[in-house]
This record gives structure tokens, C-alpha cells and sequence, in this order.
């Protein structure tokens, strides 16, 4: 069996937060608002007018969007993945969140084109905001400058094996950007640290 190496756990760990890191150094660049301004805002307005919270995104962005609904509900607002059993109908005060980092997904646009047309907000996370089909549907669009699969052949020298391919930056860095957006929100709500906790399951 291999000997664990600490240093080489270091460094990767390293690299892999440094990537990460380096996407929101990105936004700063750019003329777009803040991923985390435009989700914080969204997400708090539809708690002001008593509005529940509807997350989708396919594959790994949804299990990104999944651990964000969790939180959110520990946050006390109403939040549903989009699928689940008991996810109930959207409407005018709701808000729907969803991913398509490569720009458009068929799953994402069906489902957006009815939160839409029930008169919810929807709030696109994507990798390519000035194109994609998602777009077309969205209220708002939330930033993300990240390589997902769509550019993930675009490696420059294809002898050197990526840290994070296939997407994972774009997924990394909503999973960062969840966490940052949980604790903008715990702020906003009000909601202590002993409230949040005691909204955990204890089945078990």
C-alpha cells in the first residue's frame, strides 16, 4: 500500500483553492454585478414578499445547487429542488435558481420557460452570459467565470493533466459561492447561528 504523501496533498489542495480563488478575482474585472450581490438580493426579496425558493441544475451543478437548497431551508425560508416529491407549484412571489454553466441545458430552458410563465424570477448561473439558450429565459443573470465541459478541451498543452477538468472550476466555485451567499444571508435574515442549527434534521 502507498505511503500518503503530505506534501503532495498540500500542494494540490493548494492549487485547486488558488483556482478556485482566481474566479473571483475574475469579477472584479468585468462590468457585471457580483454573482453573490445579485443572488443575496434575489433570494432576500423573495423572502420579503413570503415567496418560496426553487433550485435546478443538471449533474454536478445540481448536487452544488442541492447543498444550497439544504441551507437555505436552514435558514428558515421555503426551499424546493426542483423534482422532489414534495416540491410544490411555483408562482408570481417565487424564485427560481438554476445552472447551466456551458449556457443552456434543454432541461434547464423547459423548466425556467415555466417558472417564467407562471410569473416567478429566475436567476441563471452560467460560465457564458451573453450567449447560451438559457439565457433567454432568465430575470437575471448571476456570473460565473469559470471553465465548465463546454471549454474544458481548450488546455493549451494537452500533456499536462488538469487539476479540476470537466467543469469542476465552474462547480467548485459555485460551491464557494453558496457558502459566501449563506453567510451574507444569515446576516440579512437575522438568523443566529443556534436558529440555523436547530433547523438540522435529527433523523439521523
Amino acid at each position: 500500500m502507498a505511503e500518503s504523501n503530505p506534501t503532495e496533498s498540500t500542494q494540490l489542495a493548494s492549487k485547486i483553492c488558488n483556482q478556485i480563488s482566481s474566479v473571483f478575482s475574475t469579477t472584479t474585472t468585468t462590468t457585471k454585478p457580483p454573482a453573490l450581490n445579485i443572488l443575496v438580493q434575489e433570494i432576500t426579496a423573495a423572502s420579503n414578499r413570503n415567496g418560496r425558493v426553487f433550485l435546478y441544475g443538471v449533474g454536478r451543478e445540481g448536487l452544488m445547487l442541492k447543498a444550497l437548497c439544504m441551507r437555505l431551508f436552514h435558514l428558515g425560508l421555503s426551499a424546493h429542488c426542483v423534482f422532489d416529491m414534495t416540491t410544490p407549484p411555483i408562482g408570481p412571489t417565487d424564485l427560481l435558481i438554476a445552472s447551466a454553466g456551458p449556457g443552456g441545458f434543454s432541461t434547464v430552458d423547459a423548466i425556467s420557460k415555466v417558472a417564467k410563465s407562471n410569473g416567478a424570477r429566475v436567476v441563471l448561473l452560467t460560465a457564458q452570459p451573453d450567449k447560451g439558450s438559457s439565457v433567454e429565459y432568465a430575470s437575471v443573470v448571476a456570473y460565473i467565470p469559470a471553465k465548465t465541459m463546454a471549454d474544458d478541451d481548450d488546455n493549451g498543452d494537452k500533456e499536462e493533466r488538469e487539476v479540476l477538468p470537466m467543469g469542476s472550476l465552474y462547480e467548485g466555485a459555485m460551491f464557494v459561492l453558496f457558502e459566501m451567499v449563506v453567510y451574507k444571508l444569515g446576516q440579512v435574515l437575522k438568523q443566529s447561528p443556534e436558529t440555523v442549527r436547530a433547523r438540522h434534521t435529527n433523523l439521523e
